[in-house]
């Protein structure tokens, strides 16, 4: 059997609180709203029951932040993509915001199981005044439990309109690709973090950003793998190739939080769920 799902969540700033109010078809579904740092920031944690896609599955995701409404949406769990008998499974979420909305979308990791067959696509639509921090993670096969990813195929589709595209197509069969020095080089996750602003950043706030983050890569153990850099006035971005999935969210999470003390003035306050 297989499912189409859809989850359509709405942020909007009342009385100097957001709230977020989502509606459903199919097994998507929004746990409660939780307040951790106060009623301006609105935190949400994303469930699919089912545990992942097969062939033939599609979950959409639209998010929209109206004026003043800061979201922030994870998962309790890895999103898994099983093996395929040759249908697609497709996940696709477009996020749109309003102007001085805020909007965090950190789900964990995307699992590319092997023989699957998947798309997994995010747009982003920012009005000028409108700031965005997300992140795409990705694992190929699991290494730990000794099945890798063998055959298959994965694409990653990650846009704002007119600003930035990154698109890739991840063949298992690709032998240079996964394994090669100018591909995943025998890495199996690759994961990024992007800051997006409406209008171009001023030039002191995007420098001030870049050299944040290289602090923390310079640091890490993954610093041979990763790096920091603005494809654009309104993209920042970082990349990680990682054997592991735990390192990569590490650095991850490290940068989020640096970003956004620097960017937006907020204390580092994670979400519940990644503490249970």
């Amino acid at each position: 059997m297989t499912w189409h799902a859809q989850l359509d969540i709405h942020y909007a700033a009342e009385q100097q609180r957001t709230v977020a109010r989502h509606t459903h078809v199919g097994p998507l579904r929004v746990l409660q709203s939780l307040y951790p740092e106060g009623d301006a920031i609105c935190h949400n944690v994303l469930v699919h029951p089912p545990g992942g896609l097969v062939g033939g599955d599609t979950l959409d995701i639209t998010v929209a932040a109206g004026g003043n409404a800061h979201g922030l949406i994870t998962t309790p769990g890895a999103t898994r993509f099983y093996r395929s008998a040759g249908e697609l499974a497709l996940q696709r979420t477009h996020i749109t915001l309003a102007d001085q909305a805020r909007l965090e979308w950190l789900p964990l990791e995307a699992l590319a199981y092997n023989q699957c067959k998947a798309e997994n696509r995010l747009s982003l639509e920012l009005a000028p005044q409108a700031e965005f921090i997300g992140w795409d993670v990705t694992a190929f096969g699991l290494p730990g439990a000794a099945l890798p990813f063998e055959q298959g195929s994965f694409l990653q589709h990650i846009e704002v309109p007119g600003v930035w595209l990154e698109r890739g197509r991840v063949d298992a069969a690709d032998v240079r690709l996964m394994d090669g020095p100018l591909g995943l080089a025998g890495q199996r996750c690759m994961a990024s973090l992007f800051f997006v602003t409406g209008t171009a950043l001023e030039r002191n706030r995007r420098e001030a950003g870049l050299e944040l983050a290289r602090q923390v890569i310079a640091a890490h153990t993954l610093s041979a793998t990763a790096g920091a850099t603005c494809p654009n006035g309104q993209v920042m971005v970082l990349r990680v190739l990682s054997p592991l999935v735990e390192p990569a969210m590490q650095l991850l999470r490290q940068v989020w939080l640096v970003w956004r003390a620097h960017f937006w003035q907020l204390p580092a306050v994670s979400p519940r769920i990644w503490s249970t």
